[in-house]
């Protein structure tokens, strides 16, 4: 069988610079993929609120949280795990270089909440707790899901590449933002290096047919048909 993806759930941006937004105007959500190979039941970036999660997936999918055996991550950007606690039989997978940045990051935070905040001190433990549970992922999940790294939004940000026989799928997360993004060949403005961002847009704009963006609806990758 060939591979199968399923979006579950259309992410947006709290604010889109694009549409000339400078402050947040709507809740942050992170597109929300399910990929499906060699009864594998791979959820990209759990995205959504806990309680909407699970009838989200089972609407789109007909199927249940617990039938889901893997997460993968794209970034630990929390908005992209946000309801990972509801998949606590699943693996949980990021890149490896996505976890250590994270947790050096965490760990920086840490020294200084613990001066100020103690609320944010407690929610930075939290978190470096919660990044005990994820496993660096491996190269690829199958033959047809690849891990596709695409540093420059994080240090370890990464996809998934699914290629069935007719075309080339990347899932991208923050690699790629929007649709709109992919047409303007832009990238995010927090990304953590703007020129590996720029490399890693162009090397998918070559490379795949259809992108699932970061934070909207599939879109058809333009560098493939110029």
């Amino acid at each position: 069988m060939s591979v199968e993806y399923s979006v579950i759930s259309i992410g947006a941006l709290s604010k889109n610079r694009l549409w000339g937004e400078s402050a947040p105007v709507r809740t942050s959500h992170a597109t929300t993929t399910a990929v499906f190979d060699e009864g594998k039941i791979i959820l990209v970036d759990p995205s959504l609120p806990v309680q909407a999660l699970g009838p989200v997936f089972n609407e789109r999918t007909g199927k249940q949280l617990g039938d889901v055996t893997d997460v993968f991550c794209t970034t630990l950007r929390p908005v992209h795990r946000r309801s990972v606690m509801a998949l606590p039989e699943a693996h949980w997978w990021a890149c490896q270089d996505e976890i250590e940045s994270y947790r050096t990051k965490l760990a920086a935070l840490l020294d200084s909440a613990s001066r100020l905040d103690p609320q944010e001190t407690a929610n930075i433990e939290a978190d470096l707790k919660l990044l005990e549970n994820f496993r660096p992922s491996p190269e690829s999940f199958t033959r047809q899901v690849t891990v596709y790294p695409m540093i420059g939004a994080t240090p370890g940000s990464a996809g998934l590449l699914l290629t069935p026989p007719t075309m080339s799928i990347v899932i991208a997360g923050d690699a790629v933002l929007t649709a709109e993004h992919v047409s303007r060949g832009q990238v995010w403005e927090g990304c953590d290096d703007r020129e590996k961002a720029l490399a890693s847009l162009q090397d998918v704009l070559e490379l795949v047919d259809m992108i699932v963006p970061g934070h909207d609806n599939v879109c058809i990758s333009p560098g493939r048909y110029v």
